[in-house]
């Protein structure tokens, strides 16, 4: 049985800045680079027996690109993908901190 952890690790060597930037696109004489924020797991085990298995899975989220028109280099956020995990992170801070006051006045 090949090695588990030596197979995922060729597999995600191409992970890490790929999945972050996309690939370049020119569009009108505008050169722009997507951004997200991905990360990865795996794992992988086996037994005495020999039977083994392994998986893994990514996410990514999209927050802008990088533009560029002639000289001029700018990063544009992506504002809808900032409120989709900026809401719930909000709402989750506020009940903790509101408990945390809760506890604190008895």
């Amino acid at each position: 049985m090949p090695n588990i952890a030596l197979e995922l690790g060729k597999q995600a060597a191409a992970f890490g800045v790929n999945g972050a930037y996309g690939k370049q696109e020119d569009v009108d004489g505008i050169r722009v680079i997507p951004v997200a924020i991905s990360w990865t797991g795996f794992g992988g085990g086996s037994d005495e027996a020999g039977n083994g298995g392994g998986g893994g899975g990514g996410y990514a989220v999209p927050i802008g690109a990088y533009v560029r028109r002639g000289d001029d280099l700018r990063f544009e956020p992506n504002v809808v993908s900032f409120l989709a995990v900026a809401i719930p992170f909000v709402w989750v801070a506020g009940r903790a901190l509101a408990r945390v006051i809760k506890a604190l006045k008895k």
